[in-house]
C-alpha cells in the first residue's frame, strides 16, 4: 500500500495507539539561530573569549561574535552608527558616553583591575624604587594611548599621583618622556597569539611598561624573561568596567549581560585576575 493512504492510515494509527508506541513523535523543530555582536576591551580577550564559550554552550543555536580593540576607538565606531549587541569596556565613561547620547542602555560595572609595570628581570627595579626608575631619563617609558585607550587614561592618573605623592614636576616628566606605543588609532596592531606588551618589552621598544595586572600577567606567560612590579597602593589606580547593552541589541544581549555578572561570568573573570564589580 503506497501514497496518500499510507500516509493516512499511519496517522490513525499513532492517533490511537499512541505515539511514544510506534516512534511517532512530531519532527524536531530547527533552533532558531542568534549571532550576539560583543565589542570588548583588548584588556578583556582572554576572559571574554572563555565566557562566550560557556554562554553559547548554556544558549544553544546562539553564537557570540567578539570584536576586541581599545576602548575609546570602539566607543567611537559605535557613536559613528556601526552595530553591536552589547558593549564591554575598561571604563566606565565611554559606555556611559553612549547611554546618554542614546546608544546604548545603563551601565553595569562587572569588573575592575589594578596598573602594574612590565620590566625586564635584568633591570633593577621594585616598587620602592618604581618613581626613581620612571623618571630615570635613560629608561624608556611604555604606555597605552590616552583617550583612546583607558590603560593610558589611568597611567596619566598614576603620573597625576606621583606628584601628589611629593615629586614636584613628575607629571610633566612623565607624560613628556611616555611613549604611548599601543591603543592609538595608529598604532599597529598587535602580533597575532601574542600580548603586545611583553612583545615590546622583549623587543626593546620599552623599558618599562605601564598596564593593568591582569595583562602584565599574560604577557609574562610568554615572555618568561620579564617581571612584573607591584606599583605602590598610593599611587596606583582602580580601573573599573562598565557593560551595557546597545540600542536595538538582540533580547540575548541582555541574557549575555547577566551571564557576565553571574556566578559563571565572574568566576571565568576571577580565574584570570579581574577583582570582583
Amino acid at each position: 500500500m503506497n501514497g496518500p493512504l499510507a500516509r493516512w492510515l499511519f496517522r490513525l494509527t499513532c492517533t490511537a495507539l499512541g505515539t511514544a508506541a510506534l516512534g511517532c513523535a512530531a519532527p524536531v523543530q530547527p533552533q532558531p539561530q542568534t549571532t550576539l555582536e560583543v565589542f570588548a576591551a583588548g584588556s578583556l580577550r582572554a576572559a571574554l573569549t572563555d565566557i562566550a564559550k560557556a554562554f553559547e554552550a548554556a544558549e544553544p543555536g546562539t553564537t557570540v561574535r567578539l570584536t576586541f580593540g581599545a576602548s575609546g576607538l570602539l566607543k567611537e565606531r559605535l557613536a559613528g552608527g556601526e552595530r553591536a549587541d552589547v558593549f564591554a569596556s575598561a571604563n566606565m565613561e565611554h559606555p556611559q558616553a553612549l547611554f546618554a547620547n542614546g546608544r546604548g542602555g545603563p551601565v553595569r560595572r562587572f569588573a575592575q583591575n589594578r596598573l602594574c609595570v612590565l620590566a625586564p628581570q635584568a633591570l633593577p627595579l621594585t616598587p620602592d624604587t618604581l618613581i626613581d626608575r620612571m623618571l630615570d631619563p635613560a629608561l624608556k617609558l611604555g604606555t597605552s594611548t590616552p583617550k583612546a585607550d583607558p590603560s593610558g587614561d589611568y597611567a596619566w592618573l598614576m603620573f597625576e599621583r606621583v606628584e601628589q605623592a611629593g615629586r614636584a614636576g613628575a607629571f610633566k616628566a612623565l607624560s613628556a618622556k611616555a611613549l604611548q606605543l599601543t591603543g592609538g588609532p595608529q598604532s599597529p596592531p598587535p602580533p597575532a597569539g601574542q600580548s603586545v606588551y611583553g612583545a615590546l618589552v622583549a623587543q626593546g621598544h620599552a623599558d618599562l611598561f605601564v598596564t593593568y595586572c591582569t595583562n602584565a600577567a599574560n604577557a609574562l606567560r610568554e615572555q618568561p624573561q620579564l617581571k612584573i612590579v607591584t606599583v605602590p597602593a598610593a599611587i596606583n589606580v582602580s580601573a573599573s568596567y562598565g557593560l551595557s547593552t546597545l540600542a536595538g541589541a538582540a533580547p540575548a544581549a541582555n541574557r549575555f549581560v547577566e551571564f557576565v555578572l553571574g556566578p559563571t561570568g565572574q568566576g571565568i573573570l576571577a580565574r584570570l585576575g579581574f577583582a570582583p564589580a
